[in-house]
């Protein structure tokens, strides 16, 4: 596989590696560890925008995951050096968006996990649904080249 070879394109990615801490009692890393990197991932785009966690407490608006469909392809291990790509992939603009997650290996450009988060803007105060703020929106666009992918890819199945 070519190392440019992600499932979309222009990736946003966030680089880890597999510590003795995220191993699990059967020698690979723990289920629940991806989550943690995909959380990491998400908030280093957020802040690649220019933006912080700051600016969602100031707004009131935070943005929660209400459906994950995860597919875990092969484990990682200790030492693993791993890329986790980050896609905005539909955006209403107002209350949902979407992001896809692949994780591959650095070595060899395997991809080992992909993760389709479904999001929805809450205000911090209530709990409820609410419109997104002005940062949210700015942040939670569909890349034009991932947009023409997707319906690449929808006419093809």
């Amino acid at each position: 596989m070519n190392q440019n070879d992600w499932d979309l394109p222009a990736p946003f990615i966030h680089k880890v590696v597999a510590k003795p801490e995220h191993i699990d009692a059967f020698g690979h890393v723990n289920n629940a560890v991806y989550n943690n990197w995909l959380d990491e991932a998400a908030w280093a785009h957020w802040d690649s925008f220019g933006f912080d966690k700051a600016s969602c407490v100031a707004a009131r608006r935070g943005m929660a995951v209400y459906r994950a469909e995860t597919d875990y392809l092969a484990s990682a291990y200790v030492g693993d050096e791993l890329d986790v790509a980050v896609w905005i992939t539909a955006s209403d603009g107002r209350l949902r968006a979407e992001r896809r997650y692949q994780i591959r290996r650095v070595d060899n450009g395997q991809s080992i996990f992909r993760s389709l988060w479904k999001l929805a803007c809450f205000n911090l105060d209530t709990g409820r649904p609410a419109r997104m703020s002005a940062e949210l929106v700015a942040h939670y666009v569909v890349k034009d080249q991932v947009r023409e992918q997707q319906e690449l890819n929808k006419n093809k199945s």
